[in-house]
């Protein structure tokens, strides 16, 4: 049976590609900062690491003794504790006392986090500095029941998460300075780092603006908005820019999704596609020894038959396309899946007939 063809087309005659500049760019300088942390999660129903994750048990004695209870490591059998990773993105122009959400991750072999709670756990930077502090019950989206010798599994139980688990401790707001600012191009493209240097430049009433490269645009902050960039780079980002894309074709051959962008074009080509199937049939034969045979017994045989059946296509004449319609006409002529389109577009491309980048999924 042949499989249904799923093809998105990306129309640009009603919008004309305007896009905000918000969209294309962000402030150099402005980004999120990745944290981790090391705790322990507690309150776990028998899910949590056995005695063999030593550093589990070191971690237990450690947190007791800053608490004032001395304890020997190798004395401690609870299996209601489990030692985590905590990760969390830090956005830009963070303040102290926001909140930010938390990924919970075992290290030992617990088998489930569902129904326990991280405790206070500071998370670092790059710069090894805290910059948040987290604690919290921990939120899992999969469970695991044991039952004797068998075992249901949903998701993942050992990850979970705590929404807004995490308190941040040291502010991070840099300085978005008032003498020149670098907008970086969340794409890089020549031809858009053009228009939007242009657009800047008509916006602001001044010729501050310069393309430094195909992902950076600087501006001369001009007198009059010196003493206040917010509400000038919040004035541009509204700016509504042209913005040009690459052509482009992605395609899942697992899924056998294709979706293709403007400016796909196909150059004239011939295709030839046939598929071979290959079948292998087992059947079973019975042996049994002769009438009131004093030995011998029964016995089945299998016999496997293979055959094989190449279908029989005609090469089809792919003519040029110039729109993304007509190389969708083009190629749903030759009558192929999607399975069979991946690798006639992987060979278009190699041959140089596809004018578009190619990325498989």
């Amino acid at each position: 049976m042949r499989t249904l063809l799923l093809v998105v087309t990306l129309s640009t005659t009603a919008f004309a590609g305007q896009t905000r500049l918000k969209e294309l760019v962000e402030v150099q300088g402005s980004r999120e900062n990745a944290l981790i942390g090391y705790g322990l999660v507690v309150g776990l129903t028998n899910t949590g690491d056995t005695e063999q994750v030593l550093f589990t048990m070191q971690s237990v004695a450690g947190m007791l003794g800053r608490l004032g209870v001395r304890v020997d490591p190798t004395a401690i059998q609870s299996r209601n504790v489990a030692a985590v990773m905590v990760t969390s993105k830090l956005p830009t122009f963070s303040r102290a006392g926001a909140t930010l959400d938390i990924t919970v991750s075992a290290m030992g072999n617990a088998r489930s986090l569902q129904g326990g709670t991280l405790l206070m756990t500071p998370l670092t930077g790059a710069d090894g500095q805290v910059y948040a502090v987290a604690q919290g019950p921990v939120q899992v989206g999969g469970y695991e029941v044991n039952g004797g010798f068998s075992a249901v599994r949903k998701n993942t139980p050992t990850t979970g998460s705590v929404p807004a688990g995490a308190t941040v401790e040291k502010s991070v707001t840099p300085n978005l300075g008032t003498a020149t600012l670098v907008l970086r191009l969340k794409r890089p493209d020549f031809t858009n780092a053009t228009r939007i240097t242009a657009a800047i430049d008509k916006a602001l009433g001044s010729a501050v603006t310069k393309a430094l490269d195909s992902a950076a645009v600087e501006i001369t902050v001009p007198e009059a908005n010196k003493a206040d960039p917010v509400a000038m780079l919040a004035r541009l980002e509204a700016i509504e820019i042209d913005a040009d894309v690459r052509a482009k074709v992605v395609i899942s051959e697992r899924t056998g999704t294709i979706v293709m962008g403007e400016h796909v074009n196909l150059r004239p080509a011939a295709v030839a596609h046939g598929g071979l199937r290959v079948s292998i049939n087992t059947q079973f034969a019975v042996s049994q020894p002769p009438a009131f045979a004093t030995a011998g017994k029964t016995v089945v045989t299998p016999i496997q038959q293979a055959s094989a059946k190449e279908a029989e296509k005609a090469a089809v004449a792919v003519p040029a396309a110039s729109t993304v319609d007509d190389l969708v006409k083009a190629l749903n002529a030759i009558g192929s899946t999607p399975r069979d389109l991946v690798a006639i577009l992987q060979a278009l491309k190699a041959v140089g007939s596809l004018d578009a980048e190619l990325e498989v999924l």
